[in-house]
């Protein structure tokens, strides 16, 4: 029995519409909100995050509205809706193919554009930087870190191939791009939370490897997109040109 479940109304009197029990449909709308509002601009990366992460765990619809009662657009009539008990009909997503496990044939050169080694040492890629199509990871007693959560994507499919013996393969990736495994373990761990972003233009990650006796592990890095990030560097790129015109 869960002795932490809210206990049911004792007498008839209707139910606030702010103490109404918000539904899993409830928690999506708002999501979405908060995902446009990040979009926009009207969030930062952080304040998406911590706001996401209340509305997961929020009960009531009342709980719900504080987490988007500072933002405009779809707000009133989604709030509304669901103090109202009356829920639209949810906007059918557009119809696309997912990403398949693997590349297309000829898509991606077969020979790494990049090599991140590391024997009984550690090796980094992070921050802003431009991965290639095909990379290769090799830990071999050491550690590697390709961190593609600030990265800028010159290119829609990435390969990332891990192998781990006895050494250790951290990747993460931006929360709305898709990622893609075809790995595996050899009394190892090769672990991927796959990911689906839904837009056919997003970037999609591909990791492939082994591990032996060792651990590789992808997954994506919480409040860190690819719309976020691009937004700013558009933002700093035109501050730096208009300090130099001098406006």
């Amino acid at each position: 029995m869960d002795l932490h479940k809210s206990p049911a109304p004792t007498d008839d009197r209707p139910v606030p519409p702010a103490e109404l029990r918000c539904s899993d449909a409830d928690r999506d709308r708002i999501t979405d909100i908060l995902r446009d509002a990040l979009a926009e601009g009207r969030l930062t990366a952080e304040e998406h995050a911590e706001r996401v992460e209340g509305v997961l765990h929020a009960k009531t619809v009342g709980e719900l509205d504080r987490f988007v009662r500072d933002l405009p657009a779809a707000l009133p009539q989604a709030l509304d809706f669901a103090r109202a008990g009356r829920y639209p009909h949810r906007r059918t997503a557009p119809v696309y193919a997912a990403p398949p496990d693997r590349p297309a044939a000829g898509s991606i050169p077969r020979e790494p554009d990049e090599n991140v080694v590391a024997v009984f040492s550690s090796a980094i890629r992070r921050g802003r930087w431009r991965p290639r199509r095909r990379t290769h990871a090799y830990a071999i007693f050491g550690s590697v870190e390709i961190d593609l959560s600030e990265a800028l994507f010159e290119y829609q499919q990435v390969v990332i191939k891990a192998v781990s013996v006895f050494g250790d393969v951290q990747i993460r990736v931006p929360e709305n791009v898709s990622l893609r495994s075809t790995g595996g373990g050899v009394l190892g761990n090769f672990e991927v939370s796959p990911l689906d972003s839904g837009d056919p233009d997003a970037p999609v990650i591909h990791v492939d490897g082994l591990a032996v006796f060792g651990n590789v592990e992808a997954k994506p890095k919480r409040g860190k997109t690819v719309a976020d990030i691009l937004d700013r560097v558009s933002h700093k790129a035109d501050k730096a040109l208009r300090k130099h015109l001098g406006h």
